[in-house]
């Protein structure tokens, strides 16, 4: 996919129109209530859809919460003894934009609890501009704890919570990445839940100096730099720009925490695809981990765009495949 001016891939100019945000005086944003459709849970095991979902609060005050997902048969054969392995999923939207019940994002994870007869928790962190990182860190970690220590029965009655897998979405996986270095600082805090490895699909990340892809798909109509970069200045900190740690992985050589997970043996997956601007970072990011010995494991694919997986079933599936086998060869508790 060529990021050259075409007559169907013009030069994007208002990035806020682009995305349909509105910026107010206050450091807010109107978002377009239309552009992302939701999806509402289906929690009750006699309603035939083959996955169960239901939406938990875990933060009245700043209005989080997660949507876990199963498998509805998992709950409706009584029979059954063996527990799920359990992602925690974080969405997608640049920092900015949707929430897990977002139906793109609903739908991806009903698709996984199908192929990978697996347990979701999908998470609603608070947005940017009007809470800017690290808050969606913060709410990651929340998160983690309400898991450890919940009696919800969803998780305790049908999840082997020592089979835990980080995963996320564009900035989603950028939430993974920076949660799951943080819980790497604490790992045995978080007993009875074992995180065993982390899975970033299309990781949301940049820096200041242009890489090549960058470059070439710079009017990409997926996700254009110059909507890539209203996105960041939106999420980042004041005052900061995109060689903060927040956005580049690879600032000052990396973090230091990825020592952590080198010795806790986690296994880390990136996924990417030519078609997507960010692909040489992301390339890049897999060689630091390399170089740092963390057991890492790159798939980029040809064509596409930034999270193409969310819109093509066929794209998901293959997704899936990989998944599955990844899953599978993490390392045992």
């Amino acid at each position: 996919m060529s990021g050259q001016t075409s007559p169907s891939n013009p030069t994007i100019t208002d990035p806020y129109q682009h995305i349909q945000i509105i910026p107010n005086p206050d450091g807010t944003i109107t978002r377009d209530p239309n552009r992302y459709p939701n999806s509402s849970p289906s929690p009750d095991p006699k309603d035939p859809t083959p996955v169960l979902s239901k939406d938990i609060i875990i933060n009245q005050s700043e209005k989080t919460w997660v949507r876990i997902f199963l498998p509805r048969q998992t709950i409706v054969d009584s029979s059954s003894t063996s527990k799920l392995p359990l992602i925690v999923y974080f969405h997608g939207g640049g920092f900015i934009n949707c929430s897990a019940s977002s139906t793109v994002f609903h739908d991806f994870c009903s698709s996984m609890v199908l192929d990978l007869h697996v347990a979701v928790v999908s998470v609603d962190y608070r947005l940017a501009p009007e809470h800017r990182l690290p808050a969606a860190y913060d709410d990651a970690m929340e998160v983690l704890q309400w898991i450890k220590t919940t009696q919800e029965d969803w998780l305790r009655e049908y999840v082997d919570y020592t089979r835990c897998f980080l995963m996320g979405s564009s900035a989603g996986a950028n939430a993974a990445y920076h949660a799951g270095l943080c819980v790497s600082q604490e790992a045995d805090n978080l007993v009875p839940l074992k995180i065993k490895g982390l899975i970033l699909h299309h990781p949301f990340i940049g820096g200041v100096q242009r890489t090549g892809s960058e470059v070439k798909l710079v009017n990409e109509p997926h996700l254009p730099l110059c909507v890539n970069d209203l996105m960041w200045n939106l999420a980042l900190p004041l005052g900061v720009d995109r060689d903060h740690e927040y956005c580049n992985p690879m600032v000052d050589g990396g973090s230091k925490l990825w020592k952590n997970v080198r010795l806790l043996g986690w296994k880390v997956m990136v996924t990417g695809c030519d078609g997507d601007p960010m692909m040489d970072r992301q390339m890049e990011f897999v060689d630091m981990l390399v170089t740092k010995d963390v057991r890492v494991v790159g798939h980029f694919s040809t064509g596409g765009y930034h999270v193409v997986e969310l819109k093509e079933p066929s794209k998901a599936k293959a997704l899936h495949a990989l998944l599955k086998d990844f899953m599978v060869d993490a390392p045992a508790a």
